[in-house]
């Protein structure tokens, strides 16, 4: 596909959305697919180490407030494994206070976006953080 946005120069660059809303994640998996993104996605907290494993991001899109585990546990834990933790994480989250966005970035949040996040501002800071890892 001409234009697409690619990591490596060969392929897609892969996604990985972690939102619990059908809704949203339908709207954002289909127009980060659009742009380009190759998109996995998943709904629960519990299913972010084996989509890790199995799809190998090149980066991660995560909400915070997930059945099972939260997405401030995730980003902890993904954060401190060796394999994981380059792999940056932009935060899509309707917590606004202050204290959250500090509290994600402080555990690795590359960018913190506050719902409903206008998909040009998605699409703006998903492209600024793939240039950091070129």
């Amino acid at each position: 596909m001409s234009g697409t946005p690619t990591f490596d120069g060969k392929l897609p660059t892969r996604i990985l959305l972690v939102e619990d809303n059908d809704a949203n994640r339908r709207l954002l998996s289909d127009f980060l697919s659009f742009c380009g993104y190759k998109i996995h996605s998943v709904a629960t907290g519990t299913d972010f180490f084996s989509a890790l494993t199995e799809f190998c991001p090149n980066l991660i899109l995560l909400d915070l407030k997930l059945p099972g585990i939260d997405g401030f546990t995730l980003l902890e834990q993904l954060k401190h494994s060796i394999e994981w933790q380059h792999i940056p994480v932009i935060v899509i989250s309707a917590f606004a206070f202050k204290a959250d966005q500090q509290r994600a970035i402080s555990l690795g949040a590359s960018q913190y976006l506050i719902k409903p996040v206008g998909l040009e501002n998605l699409k703006q800071a998903v492209s600024q953080e793939l240039q950091c890892l070129n």
